[in-house]
């Protein structure tokens, strides 16, 4: 008789777990907060949860893991993934690192409400760890209760996938699972507490190894479990590069750096801002991880930040990200010189970071330009100039750049366009009409007309242009109010909106006949409205 499980099943998945058998364990298995040291995890169970509930699950991310929608939508899953049940092969833990916050050092951070069910190997032998976001406290979670809230839970969830689809490097969501129980949360930290329902994400990654877990060690100068990750990092993320040793890990740092600039660079082009990039929140593979506070730029302004936390210092505002990283870099570069015992080739790597970032920069800024390629005798004024342009007044930026697309280059005389008929295909990207002066027009007709003898150059047929630059610039980005909208109706039952997002931001280079609405500013209602304009930490 056939006892093989079924392929596309919970059974089916096949567990690895090489972190912890691997690394080195917590000795104490009381699940009590604490200092854990000479460890890189701690065992720690899910706690149960009263009435479990599918809202929604990425089905992109299921084939990940050889999933069938019928496995997704099983009671099963839903237990699992809740954190009510554990399938065979699964070793739940919790990760040990620390990290830099705002430009401190805080010391131990830590999974405080994250909980790693275990790595599973696909059927194209690749690894993929499974993470429960909310499924309660662990030894790292300090004076919190280790749960999450249905708001952030959306926000995680949907924003996950939509990067993935944008292009960008991103940890990825599978579920959204309703647990049933009230989480008290203040959310705006102001001593007004209230009960909110409680969720629970799994995330899906090839590892969430942080530069907080190198950190971590080297602050209480282990080097010895220093050395054991890092050589497990190289032999699991990275076997590319060899049998660990200290040019190999010169060689990894690199290729975090590499990895690192291109992340920036993808943000930079959609304009997410990720507004907590403390090095625990910083991935060694190069992703997008840790969706808390973050924001999309509706209106350019490279100042904004969607932190209120970080309201008063910026630090992690749109334009310092590329900054911020080049710094958590050289805290990583800090963690594993104890390993190699050579600056040189760890500022070497820094310094690639930069460069390899501003050549990437550079060229993202021309495909979003629609040029053919990059010129730095023209291209840098006309790139800087627009920067310039665009934040003196309200303009959408994932509009502005759509619109450019529609510019038609072959009027003539060029000279001889007013500004208001040359600017006409863009007013659509302001906020405020009224902002429009004559001192404004000017400068963008200026800009324009700039922009499309840069253009006529190219040569480039108009379809073509068009085709290319809507390849690059999004209609429909995870606007921060699309999202408020979508956690409205959840928390009143209707999950419809969260759906209907997730299905829209698969396409998001796409018109898509009928979502008119998501591709529009946004609504003067959301302009100040929590959720819609900056958030806290709380969730």
């Amino acid at each position: 008789m056939n006892t093989q499980p079924q392929n596309g099943t919970l059974a089916s998945l096949t567990f690895d777990n090489r972190f912890t058998r691997e690394l080195p364990a917590d000795p104490e298995t009381l699940n009590r907060r604490r200092q854990v040291t000479g460890s890189c995890y701690s065992r720690v169970n899910p706690v149960r949860v009263a009435a479990p509930r599918l809202v929604a699950y990425s089905k992109e991310a299921a084939a990940l893991l050889d999933l069938l929608p019928e496995a997704c939508e099983s009671r099963e899953f839903v237990q699992v993934f809740s954190g009510n049940d554990l399938l065979a092969g699964m070793d739940p833990y919790a990760m040990c690192y620390g990290g830099h916050q705002f430009g401190n050092w805080a010391g131990q951070l830590g999974d405080g409400r994250a909980i790693n069910l275990g790595e599973i190997i696909n059927q194209r032998s690749e690894r993929w760890a499974l993470q429960l976001k909310g499924a309660g406290p662990t030894p790292y979670a300090r004076t919190a209760d280790g749960l999450a809230v249905l708001r952030s839970s959306v926000r995680e969830f949907l924003c996950s996938e939509a990067m993935f689809h944008l292009g960008v490097p991103t940890t990825r969501a599978l579920s959204l699972i309703l647990t049933g129980d009230p989480v008290e949360r203040d959310m705006f930290y102001d001593g007004h507490p209230k009960e909110e329902p409680g969720a629970v994400v799994c995330r899906v990654a090839p590892s969430f190894t942080r530069f907080g877990n190198f950190e971590i060690f080297a602050s209480r100068g282990d080097i010895k479990v220093l050395k054991q990750l890092l050589d497990y990092t190289v032999r699991i993320d990275f076997p590319h590069l060899g049998e660990p040793s200290p040019a190999v890990y010169i060689r990894w740092f690199e290729e975090v750096c590499r990895r690192t600039a291109d992340l920036i660079v993808e943000w930079m082009r959609v304009g997410f801002v990720h507004g907590v990039m403390n090095t625990d929140n910083m991935s060694i593979l190069g992703l997008t991880i840790d969706y808390g506070p973050y924001g999309w730029l509706d209106n350019y302004d490279p100042n904004w930040t969607p932190n209120t936390t970080d309201a008063a210092g910026r630090r992690y505002r749109f334009g310092h990200q590329p900054q911020i990283a080049h710094w958590n870099l050289a805290q990583l570069a800090n963690a594993i010189y104890p390993l190699i015992e050579d600056a040189k080739p760890l500022q070497q790597a820094v310094d690639l970071y930069v460069e390899r970032y501003l050549q990437g920069w550079k060229t993202m800024m021309a495909r979003k330009l629609g040029l053919y390629a990059f010129e730095p005798h023209t291209d840098d004024a006309l790139i800087g100039e627009l920067l310039s342009i665009l934040p003196s007044i309200e303009t959408d930026m994932t509009i502005f750049y759509r619109r450019l697309a529609d510019l038609d280059i072959s009027v003539e005389p060029l000279a001889d366009i007013s500004d208001d008929a040359i600017l006409a295909p863009l007013m659509e990207a302001y906020y405020v009409p009224a902002q429009i002066t004559g001192e404004y027009k000017a400068a963008i007709g200026n800009w324009l007309r700039g922009y499309i003898a840069r253009l006529r150059k190219d040569n480039v047929a108009p379809e073509m242009r068009r085709l290319q630059m809507n390849a690059v610039n999004p209609q429909y980005v995870l606007r921060n109010y699309l999202a408020q909208e979508a956690i409205d109706k959840a928390e009143a039952g209707d999950f419809s909106r969260i759906n209907e997002l997730l299905d829209l931001l698969r396409h998001p280079y796409t018109k898509q006949p009928g979502k008119e609405p998501f591709a529009e500013k946004r609504p003067d209602w959301a302009r100040h409205r929590a959720g819609c304009s900056m958030l806290s930490c709380s969730s």
